[in-house]
């Protein structure tokens, strides 16, 4: 579980994003399959239990207390919004979400009513959790210390098979019997159990102790079902199936090594040797071991690699076919991972030492293009941006074709960070290239980096035309909305960047801000509403909307303390 904020050094207290989480770790109660329909895996020869039509509470249920969750921890500090990290994360997502549903795991109403969003924490410890509604969590120490994407997406299909499988329904029925503060005890025990076990014993404390710390972690059946789905997810994305396996290997190594709370995944994923032994026996033996062609993999295309007249990340357009990497296989190439594993670590990290060691290390001749990448924004985060500039375009020179996008990406990130020193001509030339070609790039960090270049190069109506068209494609993007907020102000059009504000509290599922938002833009001189009547009547119509949205959201609250 994603651990506690410090208050204090012998204080913590519960923030947000932990509260929302302790839902996730409703999972981890133990939960009898033996009313489990049993249904055939297209994907192997054994039968795997699968929820049962009248089972468990209805998605529309699991979807709305999901949404409840996801708002709390939007609002968190540690929620991040990395665009890289994000296309990246989703560049694995992707094709195992089109393999499970290729497989017939997520059924068509199953896809469309759940969220399926990912979420990043900014914490260090090695984890990630399914929430209710299709919310899924990863932690910044999750991509820090793999080595290979097939790694952080055996994770993510294991996760996504949680959810396919529907243990979280399953467990909400079975416990919904209980007494809500029995309820809230074990919750809050399985999530501070993440990260101090004494903290864990006092929050179950009582009469029903024993009870509640029996149910701190999934029970057996349901790990097995995950992992066995999940393999076949991983494989049927056309994933190297050898990543579960290496990722096993990796987690069970470190707890040994330092079992001092920072891989809360294995608390509450056990690993045993009886688990990591039926992955090892599910690897193909021969040549397609290593290297399955990608014609045998239905999730995989063969989209071309991402253009170098564009900054843009691999299959990011939405609804395009999933890319292929220099492997041949779909999703992130291992030197991309290597860059976003770097990228992780780096934002993971708060204190300035261990930065200033990966700035040293990245400074030498022979330093890896992961090593430089970490050093280079290491050193923006030190406040020496010449260096970062220096390294990275050092880094730009040395990296992979197919993972060049991403030091583009940081070159322009340096770029637009402040600076006392003026822009030397060469600079700003330099920005305006990646400039350009991020708007002309399809992903969605290519399009934030761009809008922001254009608005801080002069140009904010190119940011508002590139953004006005992405959000009605992504209507939920707040960190889109609220560049195109920031944009509009530029141009001195304060209803529309009120309106651009408002639907960002709603995009993050916060309802009364984006309330308030639009009766501020209703509240705006007469001057300015009369001059923009179009999108005076849009606010109205909107926040009727959200308001409706807003008194639901009310209404489950109260039910819900009933």
């Amino acid at each position: 579980m994603p651990a506690l904020l410090k208050t204090s050094p012998s204080v913590r207290r519960p923030v947000p994003w932990a509260c929302a989480v302790v839902v996730a770790a409703s999972v981890l109660l133990p939960i009898s399959l033996s009313n489990a329909q049993v249904v055939s895996d297209p994907a192997n020869t054994s039968a795997l239990p699968s929820l049962g039509g009248g089972e468990g509470i209805s998605i529309s249920a699991e979807r709305r207390l999901g949404d409840r969750i996801a708002r709390s921890i939007y609002q968190d500090p540690d929620y991040l919004d990395d665009p890289l990290l994000v296309d990246y994360l989703q560049a694995l997502w992707q094709p195992l979400l089109g393999s499970a549903r290729a497989r017939g795991d997520v059924p068509p109403e199953l896809a469309e009513r759940m969220a399926w969003e990912l979420m990043i924490s900014r914490e260090r410890t090695v984890n990630a959790f399914a929430l209710p509604g299709g919310y899924l969590g990863v932690n910044l120490g999750l991509l820090a210390v793999t080595d290979r994407p097939e790694e952080v997406a055996s994770v993510l299909a294991h996760e996504l098979s949680h959810v396919s499988q529907r243990h979280i329904a399953r467990l909400m029925s079975r416990e919904e019997r209980m007494a809500p503060w029995m309820m809230g005890a074990m919750i809050l025990g399985a999530l501070a159990a993440g990260s101090n076990p004494q903290v864990a014993s006092a929050a179950i404390a009582g009469s029903t102790a024993a009870a509640a710390q029996n149910q701190l972690n999934f029970s057996r059946d349901m790990e097995r079902e995950a992992d066995r789905v999940g393999f076949g997810v991983l494989s049927g994305a056309g994933f190297d199936a050898q990543g579960f396996v290496s990722m096993f290997d990796k987690l069970q190594q470190a707890s040994r090594l330092n079992d001092d709370g920072a891989f809360p995944y294995l608390r509450s994923h056990p690993l045993s040797g009886e688990r990591i032994a039926d992955m090892r026996a599910r690897l193909p033996q021969g040549p397609l071991a290593t290297n399955p062609p990608a014609a045998a993999n239905p999730a995989a295309s063969t989209t071309p690699a991402p253009s170098s007249l564009k900054l843009d990340w691999p299959g990011a357009r939405a609804g395009a076919a999933v890319a292929l990497n220099a492997a041949g296989r779909p999703g992130p190439s291992v030197e991309l991972h290597t860059l976003m594993s770097s990228r992780a670590r780096v934002l993971a990290e708060n204190g300035p030492d261990r930065m200033r060691g990966w700035l040293q290390v990245g400074q030498s001749p022979n330093a890896k293009p992961g090593e430089r990448y970490a050093a280079a924004l290491s050193a923006l985060r030190l406040g020496q941006r010449d260096k970062a500039l220096e390294l990275a375009q050092q880094l730009r020179e040395t990296v992979a074709p197919d993972a060049r996008f991403a030091a583009d990406a940081l070159m322009l990130e340096l770029l637009l960070s402040p600076s006392t020193a003026p822009a030397t001509p060469a600079q700003t030339a330099l920005l305006v290239e990646l400039r350009d070609r991020s708007l002309a790039g399809a992903s969605r960090a290519a399009v934030l980096l761009g809008a922001q270049a254009a608005i801080n190069s002069g140009q904010p109506q190119r940011a508002v035309s590139r953004l006005q068209s992405w959000v009605v494609l992504q209507p939920r993007d707040a960190l889109a909305w609220q560049t195109l907020a920031r944009a509009y102000q530029v141009q001195g059009q304060s209803l529309r960047a009120v309106r651009a504000e408002a639907e960002a509290r709603a995009a993050h599922l916060d309802y009364a801000g984006a309330v308030d938002r639009f009766r501020a833009a209703q509240s705006l001189p007469v001057a300015e509403r009369s001059a923009d009547s179009m999108e005076m009547a849009i606010v109205d119509s909107r926040r009727r909307d959200v308001e409706a949205l807003l008194r639901e959201s009310v209404k489950e609250e109260a039910d819900s303390k009933r």
